[in-house]
């Protein structure tokens, strides 16, 4: 994530968790929250005082017959023991239960806004790194929720209860503890503040290595093959560093703040036990100097003594809670960061509808599927809606565009695309071909011009309903944990088995799917690592096969596939390819000889348009790419 909002996200990260805990389990969290104080105080309180009370009973026995107010009081100590015990369990359960749920929770709200997010979003962040939030943030918000909030909480009711029995004993040595806390509370805050700090580092630091690793399992045959594992261990090197440099300085002050709170502790235990003696010794000068009137005696000191160890322990745990909390508010932190960056924006009300036309030959809206496609045209004006035949004619107009603005990627594009026509781009990497089909299922929106879809502007057109029409095969295959057969209906998940099978035999793959162990059932893993190259690509046609949409987009999709192999894919594109737009990107001028038009394009400028025949006749830049690639044939 950028740093920049990591620390603005941070200061309100605590506060958006708990908003967001008790918008889902507020009733859950006050009975947890009652099991804690119920714990806290019987810690802290109740027990001392009991404990008291038994000692002033035993002190003020004269013989055996009285032993039944002790019997009584101990009685009444255990039951508040059990108490007790049920307060710690059910905290523990809720706390689980509100735990694990709102873990869940944080996690659908994660997916779902992801699906949301523009492309550029993930052509600016590693997958790593936000793969991260899902582990390392998420776990870490885990710690903070189920174990370091109600132990902070608990700490500081038993923090409260322990001053409020304190001030009943003796205002005289409650004033010292004191004292001696507020020191304890600066040092704390000094050191959770530098251990905060670092921890909050730790977590992007975390993310960051977390995607190099990533990177590098994904290209490990790259750099295999080019001999880079030893550059690659030193920027691992680097990353990891960097990682290790913030987790030691996180730790340090950490790990230095335990022991300091434990010592001073002790220093203010031998410190009362000195002054409680001296008062002690001074005798009525310092007797009823309580709330309760206690008089105050070694019975008193003991008392006070045990209060003081749970107090100096309490404020010892908080610290030790320092880090998980910091950890966690990180976390939190990048979580809502990625929630709450900006969804893809879609102003589109144009949507695709199923339809027929009824008996008098007008174009209506259908129920059922009936393999026409219309566009629902709301004419906000007019009060009226009008529905076009979905026909997958495209243009473009004077298109503009760059990923950013201080760099244009495309100047000046114009072209029309007729239903059943093949459009062909060519032209060397980076020309920007592969740059015009993003901006026709609207990737990334242009800077200036038109595209226009059946004579609409694509942006009046909602992001889905254009995609839904658009049927894609990139060059980069990316096949799904799932059966064949499930990979192939991800292109409609309402195509029967027999669609299915007629778009794989139309891809040339149901030959080879046949002939798999489990046939279409076979489970595909690891973005189809069982599988070759082609066959892979075999199967992402397929997949575009069956979502029988009126326009085609084939990004270099025999590029995986051998000269044989590509023979018969071409013969099952080109019937795929009847009566539909087709845009076309190859390397191979071979795939495109048989387009409608070619139109070759140079750092994003269009500088031949026309057919095969015709652009050869012309003996530019396309004659020269072909011949060239005929020669090396």
């Amino acid at each position: 994530m950028r740093k920049a909002k990591q620390g603005v996200f941070h200061k309100g990260a605590l506060k958006r968790l708990l908003s967001f805990m008790f918008a889902r389990y507020k009733g859950k969290l006050i009975l947890a929250f009652v099991c804690i104080l119920v714990q806290a105080v019987i810690a802290a309180g109740a027990i001392g005082i009991m404990m008291q009370r038994v000692i002033y009973a035993i002190e003020g026995l004269t013989d055996v017959s009285q032993l039944g107010s002790v019997y009584t009081l101990c009685g009444v100590m255990a039951a508040i023991f059990v108490v007790g015990i049920l307060a710690a369990f059910g905290r523990e359960q809720l706390m689980a239960i509100i735990t694990q749920g709102l873990l869940n929770d944080l996690r659908k709200s994660l997916f779902a806004k992801m699906q949301h997010l523009p492309i550029r979003y993930f052509d600016q962040h590693q997958s790593g790194d936000i793969m991260s939030m899902y582990t390392n943030d998420i776990d870490a918000i885990r710690q903070m929720i189920s174990q370091s909030l109600p132990m902070t909480i608990n700490a500081m009711v038993t923090l409260v209860t322990v001053v409020v029995v304190m001030a009943m004993y003796s205002v005289y040595m409650l004033l010292i503890v004191l004292g001696v806390a507020v020191v304890m509370f600066l040092v704390a805050s000094k050191l959770g503040m530098g251990a905060a700090k670092y921890f909050r580092e730790q977590q992007i630091a975390m993310g960051r290595l977390d995607g190099y690793i990533e990177e590098i399992m994904n290209g490990q045959k790259v750099v295999q093959v080019f001999t880079h594992e030893e550059e690659a261990k030193a920027d691992f090197a680097t990353v990891n560093d960097n990682w290790f440099h913030n987790a030691r300085a996180a730790h340090r002050y950490a790990n230095t703040l335990m022991p300091i709170m434990g010592n001073m502790g002790n220093l203010l235990y031998v410190i009362l036990a000195i002054s409680g003696a001296a008062f002690v010794l001074a005798g009525d000068k310092f007797h009823n100097v309580s709330l309760a009137g206690y008089a105050l005696d070694v019975s008193v000191i003991a008392v006070f003594l045990q209060q003081c160890r749970s107090f100096s322990q309490t404020i010892g745990n908080v610290s030790q809670q320092l880090n998980s909390i910091a950890m966690g508010m990180a976390g939190a932190g990048r979580v809502f960061a990625l929630m709450d960056e900006k969804d893809e924006e879609d102003e589109g009300y144009v949507t695709l509808v199923n339809a027929r036309y009824d008996d008098e030959g007008n174009l209506v809206p259908a129920e059922e599927r009936t393999g026409i496609w219309a566009w629902r045209h709301p004419h906000k004006a007019e009060g009226t809606v009008t529905y076009q035949l979905l026909k997958g004619d495209i243009e473009m107009h004077d298109v503009d565009f760059g990923y950013v603005p201080e760099k244009i990627v495309l100047q000046d594009v114009s072209l029309h695309a007729h239903p059943g026509e093949k459009y062909a781009f060519v032209g060397a990497t980076g020309a920007g071909k592969t740059t015009i089909t993003n901006l026709i299922n609207r990737f990334y929106d242009i800077a200036d011009g038109k595209i226009r879809y059946d004579g609409i502007n694509i942006n009046k057109i909602k992001k889905g309903d254009l995609r839904r029409s658009l049927g894609i095969v990139l060059q980069d295959t990316n096949l799904f944990t799932g059966t064949v057969m499930d990979n192939i209906r991800y292109g409609r998940l309402d195509a029967t088995d027999e669609e299915v099978y007629a778009a794989a035999k139309l891809a040339n793959a149901h030959d080879f799917i046949t002939r798999l162990p489990q046939g279409y059932d076979t489970m595909l893993e690891a973005d189809g690592a069982n599988l070759s190259q082609g066959q892979r690509q075999l199967l992402s046609i397929a997949r575009a096969a069956v979502a029988d949409a009126p326009v085609m987009i084939m990004d270099e999709a025999t590029s995986s596939i051998d000269t044989r192999t590509e023979l018969l894919v071409q013969r099952g594109t080109d019937q795929l390819m009847q009566g539909r737009t087709v845009f076309i990107i190859a390397h191979r001028l071979s795939t495109v000889q048989n387009a409608d038009t070619i139109m070759v394009l140079d750092h994003g400028r269009v500088i031949e348009r026309g057919s095969h025949a015709e652009l050869l006749a012309q003996k530019g830049t396309y004659y020269q790419l072909y011949t060239g690639a005929f020669e090396l044939e």
